[in-house]
Protein backbone atom coordinates (compact mmCIF):
# COMPACT_ATOMS: atom_id res chain seq x y z
CA UNK A 1 0.00 0.00 0.00
CA UNK A 2 0.82 3.16 -0.72
CA UNK A 3 2.91 5.48 2.21
CA UNK A 4 0.23 7.68 3.63
CA UNK A 5 0.33 11.63 2.78
CA UNK A 6 -0.23 14.35 6.04
CA UNK A 7 -2.49 16.83 5.27
CA UNK A 8 -3.91 19.85 7.36
CA UNK A 9 -4.83 19.04 10.76
CA UNK A 10 -2.75 15.36 10.78
CA UNK A 11 0.50 14.30 11.88
CA UNK A 12 2.30 11.08 10.29
CA UNK A 13 4.19 9.14 12.42
CA UNK A 14 6.97 6.40 12.27
CA UNK A 15 5.41 3.32 14.31
CA UNK A 16 7.83 2.29 16.71
CA UNK A 17 5.52 -0.41 18.25
CA UNK A 18 2.00 -2.07 17.87
CA UNK A 19 0.12 -4.60 20.49
CA UNK A 20 -1.93 -7.05 19.36
CA UNK A 21 -5.58 -6.52 21.17
CA UNK A 22 -7.72 -9.53 22.36
CA UNK A 23 -10.22 -7.17 20.10
CA UNK A 24 -7.57 -7.78 17.38
CA UNK A 25 -7.63 -11.68 17.86
CA UNK A 26 -11.17 -11.62 18.17
CA UNK A 27 -11.25 -10.00 14.37
CA UNK A 28 -8.80 -12.47 12.89
CA UNK A 29 -10.70 -15.64 14.54
CA UNK A 30 -14.65 -14.93 13.90
CA UNK A 31 -14.26 -11.10 12.75
CA UNK A 32 -15.44 -8.90 11.42
CA UNK A 33 -16.83 -7.37 14.22
CA UNK A 34 -16.31 -3.76 14.03
CA UNK A 35 -13.60 -4.00 11.20
CA UNK A 36 -16.61 -2.84 8.37
CA UNK A 37 -17.73 -5.78 6.28
CA UNK A 38 -17.77 -5.69 2.49
CA UNK A 39 -21.01 -3.70 1.21
CA UNK A 40 -21.20 -1.79 4.53
CA UNK A 41 -18.59 1.32 4.12
CA UNK A 42 -17.65 2.80 7.77
CA UNK A 43 -19.84 5.95 7.86
CA UNK A 44 -16.48 7.95 8.49
CA UNK A 45 -13.70 6.35 6.57
CA UNK A 46 -15.71 5.27 4.15
CA UNK A 47 -13.85 1.83 4.14
CA UNK A 48 -14.68 -1.61 4.01
CA UNK A 49 -12.13 -4.97 5.02
CA UNK A 50 -9.33 -5.20 4.14
CA UNK A 51 -8.25 -3.08 6.56
CA UNK A 52 -4.91 -1.96 8.63
CA UNK A 53 -5.53 -3.42 11.59
CA UNK A 54 -3.54 -2.49 14.76
CA UNK A 55 -5.10 0.29 17.37
CA UNK A 56 -2.85 0.23 20.44
CA UNK A 57 0.11 2.09 18.99
CA UNK A 58 3.39 4.41 19.87
CA UNK A 59 5.58 6.14 17.28
CA UNK A 60 7.55 9.46 17.06
CA UNK A 61 6.38 12.68 14.89
CA UNK A 62 7.56 12.47 11.40
CA UNK A 63 5.66 15.04 9.75
CA UNK A 64 3.19 17.86 10.62
CA UNK A 65 0.21 19.08 8.71
CA UNK A 66 -0.94 22.74 8.40
CA UNK A 67 -2.87 24.43 11.84
CA UNK A 68 -1.17 21.96 13.90
CA UNK A 69 0.92 22.94 17.31
CA UNK A 70 2.30 21.35 20.18
CA UNK A 71 3.99 18.91 18.49
CA UNK A 72 7.25 19.03 16.84
CA UNK A 73 8.78 16.27 14.79
CA UNK A 74 10.64 13.68 16.81
CA UNK A 75 8.56 13.46 19.69
CA UNK A 76 7.35 10.60 21.09
CA UNK A 77 3.24 9.97 20.90
CA UNK A 78 0.63 7.55 21.98
CA UNK A 79 -2.19 7.25 19.49
CA UNK A 80 -6.18 7.42 21.19
CA UNK A 81 -7.56 5.63 18.25
CA UNK A 82 -11.21 7.01 18.10
CA UNK A 83 -12.68 7.85 15.37
CA UNK A 84 -15.50 10.61 15.87
CA UNK A 85 -17.45 12.90 14.13
CA UNK A 86 -17.47 15.47 16.56
CA UNK A 87 -21.21 16.64 15.90
CA UNK A 88 -23.32 14.30 17.65
CA UNK A 89 -24.93 14.09 20.61
CA UNK A 90 -22.09 11.53 22.99
CA UNK A 91 -19.80 13.87 21.35
CA UNK A 92 -20.67 17.16 22.21
CA UNK A 93 -20.89 16.31 26.41
CA UNK A 94 -17.63 14.38 25.85
CA UNK A 95 -18.91 10.79 25.43
CA UNK A 96 -16.91 10.11 22.34
CA UNK A 97 -16.51 7.25 22.41
CA UNK A 98 -19.91 6.12 22.54
CA UNK A 99 -20.22 8.34 18.97
CA UNK A 100 -23.05 6.32 16.88
CA UNK A 101 -20.69 6.95 13.73
CA UNK A 102 -17.63 6.17 15.51
CA UNK A 103 -14.71 3.82 15.38
CA UNK A 104 -10.89 3.23 15.53
CA UNK A 105 -7.70 3.64 13.84
CA UNK A 106 -6.90 0.11 13.44
CA UNK A 107 -10.79 -1.48 12.76
CA UNK A 108 -12.79 1.25 10.82
CA UNK A 109 -10.42 2.47 8.30
CA UNK A 110 -7.69 5.83 7.72
CA UNK A 111 -4.61 3.38 8.33
CA UNK A 112 -3.19 1.29 11.62
CA UNK A 113 -0.49 0.80 13.72
CA UNK A 114 0.59 -2.96 12.39
CA UNK A 115 2.58 -0.88 9.25
CA UNK A 116 5.44 1.68 9.26
CA UNK A 117 3.23 4.79 8.92
CA UNK A 118 -0.10 6.04 9.82
CA UNK A 119 -1.68 9.30 8.98
CA UNK A 120 -3.29 10.37 12.28
CA UNK A 121 -6.13 13.77 13.45
CA UNK A 122 -3.54 15.57 15.60
CA UNK A 123 -6.53 15.67 18.91
CA UNK A 124 -5.83 11.70 18.65
CA UNK A 125 -2.10 12.16 20.25
CA UNK A 126 -0.63 12.19 23.15
CA UNK A 127 3.61 13.09 24.09
CA UNK A 128 4.66 10.54 25.63
CA UNK A 129 6.72 11.75 28.59
CA UNK A 130 10.92 10.79 29.09
CA UNK A 131 9.92 7.82 31.58
CA UNK A 132 7.38 5.84 29.32
CA UNK A 133 9.45 4.23 26.57
CA UNK A 134 7.30 3.77 23.67
CA UNK A 135 7.45 0.11 24.08
CA UNK A 136 5.68 0.22 27.75
CA UNK A 137 3.72 3.48 25.95
CA UNK A 138 1.62 0.55 23.52
CA UNK A 139 0.35 -0.62 27.01
CA UNK A 140 -1.36 2.48 27.74
CA UNK A 141 -4.36 1.07 25.53
CA UNK A 142 -5.59 -1.56 27.60
CA UNK A 143 -5.20 1.01 30.77
CA UNK A 144 -7.43 3.24 29.46
CA UNK A 145 -9.86 0.63 28.69
CA UNK A 146 -9.26 -0.27 32.52
CA UNK A 147 -9.93 3.15 33.80
CA UNK A 148 -13.02 3.99 31.44
CA UNK A 149 -14.57 1.01 33.11
CA UNK A 150 -13.37 1.66 36.21
CA UNK A 151 -15.43 4.91 36.27
CA UNK A 152 -18.44 3.84 34.98
CA UNK A 153 -18.81 0.89 36.67
CA UNK A 154 -19.49 2.90 39.67
CA UNK A 155 -16.60 1.40 41.60
CA UNK A 156 -15.26 3.39 44.30
CA UNK A 157 -11.81 3.60 46.31
CA UNK A 158 -11.79 1.06 49.04
CA UNK A 159 -14.22 -1.07 47.52
CA UNK A 160 -13.65 -5.09 46.51
CA UNK A 161 -13.95 -6.63 43.18
CA UNK A 162 -13.41 -9.42 41.17
CA UNK A 163 -12.06 -9.72 37.42
CA UNK A 164 -12.61 -12.37 35.30
CA UNK A 165 -9.68 -12.89 32.64
CA UNK A 166 -6.40 -11.92 33.48
CA UNK A 167 -5.38 -10.92 30.15
CA UNK A 168 -4.19 -7.67 28.99
CA UNK A 169 -7.15 -5.75 29.79
CA UNK A 170 -8.08 -8.34 33.25
CA UNK A 171 -4.31 -7.60 34.55
CA UNK A 172 -4.84 -3.67 33.19
CA UNK A 173 -8.03 -3.39 35.29
CA UNK A 174 -6.03 -5.15 38.71
CA UNK A 175 -3.55 -2.78 38.25
CA UNK A 176 -5.74 0.47 38.10
CA UNK A 177 -7.69 -1.13 41.08
CA UNK A 178 -4.89 -1.04 42.91
CA UNK A 179 -3.86 2.18 41.89
CA UNK A 180 -7.06 3.59 43.33
CA UNK A 181 -6.63 2.35 46.57
CA UNK A 182 -9.51 -1.34 46.42
CA UNK A 183 -9.22 -2.89 49.49
CA UNK A 184 -9.82 -6.40 47.85
CA UNK A 185 -9.04 -7.74 43.90
CA UNK A 186 -9.54 -11.07 43.09
CA UNK A 187 -8.61 -12.77 39.86
CA UNK A 188 -10.03 -15.96 38.04
CA UNK A 189 -8.23 -17.14 35.19
CA UNK A 190 -6.80 -20.70 33.69
CA UNK A 191 -3.63 -19.73 32.03
CA UNK A 192 -0.83 -20.49 34.35
CA UNK A 193 1.48 -17.61 32.64
CA UNK A 194 -1.35 -15.06 33.81
CA UNK A 195 -1.97 -16.28 36.86
CA UNK A 196 1.09 -15.41 38.06
CA UNK A 197 1.30 -11.96 36.27
CA UNK A 198 -1.74 -11.21 38.46
CA UNK A 199 -0.23 -12.20 41.31
CA UNK A 200 3.07 -10.51 40.86
CA UNK A 201 0.67 -7.22 39.96
CA UNK A 202 -0.70 -7.26 43.33
CA UNK A 203 -3.86 -9.62 43.08
CA UNK A 204 -5.18 -10.61 46.82
CA UNK A 205 -6.63 -13.82 45.23
CA UNK A 206 -6.11 -15.57 42.23
CA UNK A 207 -9.34 -18.36 41.21
CA UNK A 208 -9.24 -20.87 38.41
CA UNK A 209 -12.93 -21.77 37.56
CA UNK A 210 -12.07 -25.12 36.60
CA UNK A 211 -10.72 -25.97 40.37
CA UNK A 212 -12.65 -23.39 42.53
CA UNK A 213 -15.85 -22.11 43.43
CA UNK A 214 -14.97 -18.62 42.70
CA UNK A 215 -18.22 -17.24 43.75
CA UNK A 216 -17.73 -18.93 47.07
CA UNK A 217 -14.75 -17.77 47.30
CA UNK A 218 -15.43 -14.13 46.50
CA UNK A 219 -18.54 -13.95 49.17
CA UNK A 220 -15.80 -16.10 52.17
CA UNK A 221 -13.12 -13.40 51.33
CA UNK A 222 -15.78 -10.33 51.43
CA UNK A 223 -17.65 -11.05 54.31
CA UNK A 224 -20.19 -12.75 53.09
CA UNK A 225 -21.61 -10.71 51.06
CA UNK A 226 -19.92 -10.86 47.10
CA UNK A 227 -17.78 -8.40 45.31
CA UNK A 228 -18.49 -4.61 45.20
CA UNK A 229 -18.28 -4.71 41.52
CA UNK A 230 -16.66 -7.31 38.85
CA UNK A 231 -15.26 -7.22 35.65
CA UNK A 232 -15.53 -9.89 32.77
CA UNK A 233 -12.32 -9.38 30.58
CA UNK A 234 -13.06 -12.72 28.81
CA UNK A 235 -16.29 -12.36 27.13
CA UNK A 236 -17.88 -15.99 27.57
CA UNK A 237 -21.21 -17.32 29.22
CA UNK A 238 -19.57 -18.82 31.77
CA UNK A 239 -17.08 -15.63 33.07
CA UNK A 240 -20.36 -13.14 32.63
CA UNK A 241 -22.72 -15.88 34.83
CA UNK A 242 -19.94 -15.70 37.71
CA UNK A 243 -19.70 -12.15 37.38
CA UNK A 244 -23.36 -11.54 38.04
CA UNK A 245 -23.30 -14.44 40.84
CA UNK A 246 -19.91 -12.91 42.84
CA UNK A 247 -21.08 -9.52 43.56
CA UNK A 248 -23.39 -8.24 45.98
CA UNK A 249 -27.15 -7.47 46.32
CA UNK A 250 -26.91 -4.00 44.95
CA UNK A 251 -23.60 -4.37 43.52
CA UNK A 252 -22.66 -4.40 39.51
CA UNK A 253 -21.41 -6.88 36.94
CA UNK A 254 -19.39 -4.69 34.30
CA UNK A 255 -18.11 -5.81 30.77
CA UNK A 256 -15.47 -5.09 29.73
CA UNK A 257 -14.93 -7.90 26.55
CA UNK A 258 -15.88 -7.85 23.05
CA UNK A 259 -18.41 -10.55 22.37
CA UNK A 260 -17.89 -13.38 19.14
CA UNK A 261 -21.54 -14.05 19.64
CA UNK A 262 -24.69 -13.43 21.61
CA UNK A 263 -25.08 -14.56 24.89
CA UNK A 264 -28.25 -15.80 26.93
CA UNK A 265 -28.40 -14.69 30.36
CA UNK A 266 -30.63 -15.65 33.22
CA UNK A 267 -32.11 -12.21 34.46
CA UNK A 268 -33.50 -13.10 37.25
CA UNK A 269 -29.71 -13.81 38.61
CA UNK A 270 -30.06 -9.87 38.47
CA UNK A 271 -33.28 -9.01 39.96
CA UNK A 272 -33.31 -11.55 42.65
CA UNK A 273 -29.79 -9.55 44.04
CA UNK A 274 -31.29 -6.03 42.77
CA UNK A 275 -28.01 -6.06 41.36
CA UNK A 276 -26.67 -3.98 37.98
CA UNK A 277 -25.42 -5.50 34.05
CA UNK A 278 -23.51 -2.47 32.53
CA UNK A 279 -21.04 -2.40 30.01
CA UNK A 280 -18.69 0.61 27.81
CA UNK A 281 -16.58 0.48 24.47
CA UNK A 282 -13.22 1.97 24.63
CA UNK A 283 -12.63 5.66 26.76
CA UNK A 284 -12.93 9.27 26.43
CA UNK A 285 -10.88 12.17 28.07
CA UNK A 286 -8.78 9.20 30.36
CA UNK A 287 -5.64 9.63 28.67
CA UNK A 288 -4.01 12.14 30.52
CA UNK A 289 -4.38 10.61 33.80
CA UNK A 290 -3.70 7.14 33.00
CA UNK A 291 -0.25 8.64 31.12
CA UNK A 292 0.49 10.15 34.79
CA UNK A 293 0.18 7.43 36.85
CA UNK A 294 2.60 5.65 34.76
CA UNK A 295 4.84 8.71 34.93
CA UNK A 296 4.85 8.68 38.75
CA UNK A 297 5.24 4.80 38.88
CA UNK A 298 1.76 4.34 40.90
CA UNK A 299 1.22 1.90 37.95
CA UNK A 300 3.72 -0.13 36.68
CA UNK A 301 2.57 -2.44 33.48
CA UNK A 302 5.64 -3.54 31.30
CA UNK A 303 5.83 -6.69 32.91
CA UNK A 304 2.66 -7.58 30.50
CA UNK A 305 5.05 -7.85 27.42
CA UNK A 306 5.57 -11.41 27.03
CA UNK A 307 6.49 -11.21 23.17
CA UNK A 308 8.38 -9.04 20.60
CA UNK A 309 7.69 -9.96 17.04
CA UNK A 310 8.46 -7.95 13.45
CA UNK A 311 5.28 -6.50 11.37
CA UNK A 312 6.83 -9.76 8.96
CA UNK A 313 6.46 -12.08 11.22
CA UNK A 314 2.92 -10.71 12.67
CA UNK A 315 0.95 -13.75 11.77
CA UNK A 316 3.31 -16.62 12.76
CA UNK A 317 4.85 -15.13 15.62
CA UNK A 318 2.18 -12.75 17.01
CA UNK A 319 -2.30 -13.42 15.86
CA UNK A 320 -1.07 -17.32 16.01
CA UNK A 321 1.37 -17.67 18.55
CA UNK A 322 -1.21 -15.91 21.43
CA UNK A 323 -4.09 -18.43 19.82
CA UNK A 324 -1.99 -21.34 20.03
CA UNK A 325 -0.09 -20.68 23.11
CA UNK A 326 -2.19 -18.64 25.22
CA UNK A 327 -0.81 -19.89 28.59
CA UNK A 328 2.24 -18.72 27.70
CA UNK A 329 1.57 -15.12 26.62
CA UNK A 330 -0.04 -11.81 27.74
CA UNK A 331 1.23 -9.25 25.60
CA UNK A 332 2.73 -9.42 21.87
CA UNK A 333 3.92 -6.12 20.84
CA UNK A 334 5.15 -6.00 17.36
CA UNK A 335 7.51 -3.44 15.75
CA UNK A 336 6.79 -2.66 12.11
Amino acid sequence: MPEPEVAPGLVKIKVEWCGICGTDLHEYQGGPILIPPPGAPHPLTGETLPVVMGHEFTGRVEEIGEGVTGLRVGDPVIVEPNIRDNTCHQCRHGSYNLCPSGGFYGLSGWGGGLAEYAVIDARNLYVLPPSVPTDVGVLIDPLVVAWQAMIDSGYRPGQSALIAGAGPIGLALLLTLKASGARWVGISEIADARKRQALAFGADAVLDPTVDDVTAEVRAATGGLGAHVSFDASGLPATISTCISAVRPKGTAFNVAIWEEPVELDINTLVTGGKRLAATLGFANVHPSVIAALDDGRIKPADMITARTSLDEVVDHGFDELLRNKDQHIKIIVQP
